[in-house]
């Protein structure tokens, strides 16, 4: 019987380093630094720094998590960084102050805001050219496109609206009032409802995508703070439909919300200011940026449990996870 051949020992330190660069990595954008912290989940430890444009703040991957798109807000450009080699490669004609995107699923229409200019671009990441320009309303912030690609939504901090743009005609066709302050929005995996969050209202509004009408709307209240530092931004929603995580701002807690009643079923003290959230690959860790005590908390989702700070540089914002 054939038998195979055993591994030269010349090869284990390759395969081990194989391996070991499979291991999933989060990417922090850290606006007063103008750069990004590198973290290995399996350690949990910052490995590195990226050094990139001008207050960071949007992250997002391609499809194939081969691209990390950045908003470098004070450099007015969306840049691309090949991960590969954690190299800027290029950078895209973003319109002025990008601040939040979406990547449509056809892995090629970025929508971004322009938050001077009320304004969502709309730009062609493979032929690095601008698709469209649309107006919104004013100071929009948050960016997101539906599973199914029909939808993209902008939300307007000033106007305190959802903007419904249908990405067959990439124009407006709908609005949606909200409370005070939208900053962010995230489809369930299956696209039914859109969860909105009002930062200065201190709500999130769900909303019934078919029909565009609010669902319901949720509010906090934490023993021991104040309802005004209760400012939800970042929202993470479960793939198995079962919690929604909000992050509540100067709160410094994490909602954690049954995703099917609304109700609110805990909240975990994190570090100072939490802006936004990512899972790891397989949801069984949250990581939140913490923008005031300049760290990133780790928790535990098996035990909804915070079980480790990791310092990152200053004011982290945006935090994207690759397997």
């Amino acid at each position: 019987m054939l038998r195979p051949p055993f591994l030269p020992l010349l090869a284990l330190p390759l395969l081990l380093a194989s391996v070991a660069s499979q291991a999933a990595t989060a990417y922090v954008s850290n606006e007063k630094d103008n750069n990004l912290s590198v973290i290995d989940l399996d350690t949990l430890k910052v490995t590195g720094t990226i050094e990139v444009g001008k207050r960071p703040r949007g992250l997002a991957l391609s499809h194939e998590n081969t691209l990390l798109y950045i908003c470098a807000s004070d450099s007015d450009t969306v840049q691309v960084m090949d991960l590969a080699t954690r190299k800027i490669i290029k950078e895209l004609p973003s319109g002025a102050d990008p601040e939040q995107f979406a990547l449509h699923p056809n892995d090629q229409w970025l929508y971004i805001s322009n938050e001077d200019d009320a304004l969502v671009t709309v730009v062609d990441v493979k032929a690095d050219k601008v698709l469209a320009q649309i107006d919104v309303g004013v100071e929009p912030e948050g960016m997101a496109v539906s599973p199914d690609g029909k939808w993209a939504i902008n939300t307007s901090e000033t106007t305190n609206m959802l903007h419904w743009i249908d990405t067959t005609t990439q124009t407006l066709v709908d609005n949606t009032l909200v409370d005070q302050r939208p900053r962010h929005v995230e489809f369930s995996k299956d696209g039914s409802r859109l969860w909105a969050s009002s930062e200065i209202g201190g709500t999130v509004t769900v909303i019934d995508t078919a029909n565009r009408q609010p669902l319901k709307v949720l509010t906090f209240k934490i023993k021991g703070v104040h309802p005004d530092k209760v400012q939800p931004v970042g929202i993470k929603l479960s793939s198995d439909g079962k919690y929604a995580f909000v992050a509540l701002g100067p709160a410094n807690h994490i909602a954690v919300v049954d995703a099917k009643t609304f109700e609110v079923l805990d909240y975990l003290l994190v570090g100072r200011r939490v802006w936004h959230m990512a899972f790891s690959p397989d949801e069984k860790l949250l990581l939140s940026t913490n923008g005031v005590s300049g760290d990133v908390s780790v928790i535990d989702l098996d035990s909804l449990k915070v079980t480790k700070s990791i310092k990152v540089g200053r004011y982290p914002w945006g935090v994207v996870v690759t397997p």
